[in-house]
């Protein structure tokens, strides 16, 4: 009778890897314990090798992962399965760089450097297909998937009519857009450029409302669904929560100088529902909740590095609340989608 070898257990070994993981386990609870964060309550990995993007829905039940080798995706968040393969090209990984989905999670777009493609979430199956008006940074879409706001690198932010093809508004800048951010009506938008200005616009006319000026390049943007606040963050530099109504700031997230000086900054951002919260990912790992009124510090998270002995970090890309309270999801530039629990 044949044996199996891989039924033997080798002791050596499997004590070194039981002493491996608990030194992994206690090292990651230190680095947690040292800035007062939390780990978080569950991970699940979409991508062996990280991703160039990722976006969560509005009630964080879905995510778009940009794979860097296995192309798109639309993965649920609750059980992290991988539901659809959406990629632009039969049979071929697509370089995702930017994706959104629209306010009520029934469509997402997905683009790369040539091309735009908007999906039905529920039958994965892909509704139009067009040529991108310039290299896609950023995207946000209005309800029902018809409009595409659209952050580009030839200075301008635009708004792409995704039914019928077309640009229909421009919005200017003078440097590369980097983030654009819409209202849940789709009335306001906020755009930010590496101009080091961030903008607020009205949709309707196509007019400025406000300019918001910073002093290096405008990473980040975000808006509260209400249309009422918004958030600016730029590199090297403040982050700002202003009023839509009166263009006058009301507060700054907290950031260390050291930590401003290093270039670390918010690289993802989504207010609640009614805008009386904000969460936040940054450039190390760090995700934050804060209160939008006293500008403190509520809940903070630090999730784990793909290989804790290496001095490799990850971007937190996208952040989401949830339809449960006090749960929210992460996703990581080194290939995670992580739960958080407050």
């Amino acid at each position: 009778m044949m044996t199996r070898p891989f039924l033997k257990i080798d002791l050596s070994t499997y004590m070194d890897r039981f002493v491996s993981l608990s030194l992994t386990t206690l090292m990651l609870f230190l680095l947690a314990a040292c800035d007062g964060s939390q780990l978080p309550s569950k991970s699940g990995e979409n991508a062996v090798k990280g991703i160039y993007s990722a976006s969560l829905s509005q009630n964080g039940k879905l995510s778009i992962i940009g794979s860097i080798t296995h192309g798109g995706s639309l993965w649920t968040t609750r059980n992290n399965e991988r539901r659809f393969d959406w990629n632009h090209n039969k049979g071929e990984p697509t370089n995702i760089i930017a994706s959104g989905f629209s306010p009520d999670g029934l469509f997402a777009m997905t683009a790369d450097h040539q091309t735009m493609v908007l999906w039905d979430t529920t039958t994965g199956e892909a509704v139009t297909f067009w040529t991108a008006p310039n290299e896609v940074l950023s995207i946000e879409l209005t309800p029902s998937g018809n409009y595409a706001l659209l952050g580009l690198g030839d200075y301008t932010a635009v708004l792409f009519d995704v039914k019928r093809g077309g640009i229909q508004r421009t919005f200017y800048h003078q440097d590369r857009v980097r983030s654009v951010a819409l209202s849940v009506n789709g009335k306001l938008a906020v755009s930010g450029s590496e101009d080091r200005t961030a903008k607020l616009w009205d949709m309707a006319s196509g007019k400025e409302i406000f300019s918001w000026d910073h002093k290096e390049e405008v990473v980040t943007v975000a808006i509260a669904p209400n249309g009422k606040k918004a958030l600016t963050v730029a590199k090297y530099d403040k982050a700002v929560i202003w009023s839509t109504t009166t263009g006058k700031a009301l507060g700054n997230l907290a950031l260390s100088a050291s930590a401003i000086k290093r270039g670390q900054t918010f690289t993802s951002a989504r207010f609640s529902d009614d805008g009386r919260l904000l969460l936040t990912g940054n450039s190390n790992r760090l995700v934050q909740l804060w209160d939008t009124r006293s500008f403190k510090q509520l809940a903070s998270w630090t999730v784990p590095k793909r290989d804790l002995w290496r001095p490799t970090s990850a971007s937190i890309v996208a952040v989401s609340f949830s339809i449960k309270q006090d749960v929210y999801y992460a996703i990581a530039s080194n290939g995670f989608t992580h739960q958080l629990k407050r």
